[in-house]
């Protein structure tokens, strides 16, 4: 079941991204850190009513989130769909010992069917170089990379999909 998630799930939600970066970095993959996502990040996130929880037999196994917020790199990429409403995902976050069971897939399911219901014209989302699990996911789901940003951590393709 995917809902919103409550301030009650923060602390279980940052061991599950505490878990991931673990993993990670066990896999060369230095995209998050102590710095991001932190518990004041995550506590916006929810206090916000954006994040979204897919739990299954009262276990929280990944998180997405879904706002409207784009970094101000996004500005300089020669997006496809410009007239509308725009979606952006964020912080889409698999417990690593659930991973490989389609949930991220789900979640961006979700975040599609939310979207065309709420009237947006596109799905926006920047995803690390470096984390080709996550890249190919989205291509393999029809979105298509626009171009890329630079933030703290490295490079970041700017991924769109049509609505």
């Amino acid at each position: 079941m995917i809902r919103k998630g409550c301030l009650d799930d923060q602390l279980f939600i940052m061991g599950i991204i505490h878990n991931a970066i673990i993993d990670m970095e066990a896999k060369g993959i230095y995209q998050w850190d102590s710095i991001y996502p932190n518990d004041e990040v995550i506590n916006n996130d929810l206090s916000n009513e954006t994040l979204y929880v897919y739990e299954d037999g009262g276990i929280i196994k990944g998180i997405i989130v879904l706002n409207e917020y784009q970094d101000k790199e996004y500005e300089d990429m020669k997006w496809e769909f410009n007239s509308g409403k725009h979606l952006i995902i964020h912080r889409l976050c698999i417990d690593p010992k659930y991973q490989g069971q389609g949930i991220a897939r789900l979640l961006v399911d979700y975040a599609e069917q939310q979207g065309k219901a709420l009237g947006y014209e596109s799905i926006r989302l920047d995803a690390f170089v470096n984390n080709e699990r996550a890249c190919n996911l989205y291509k393999k789901l029809g979105y298509k990379a626009v171009g890329i940003v630079e933030f703290r951590k490295g490079k970041f393709y700017c991924f769109e999909k049509g609505l």
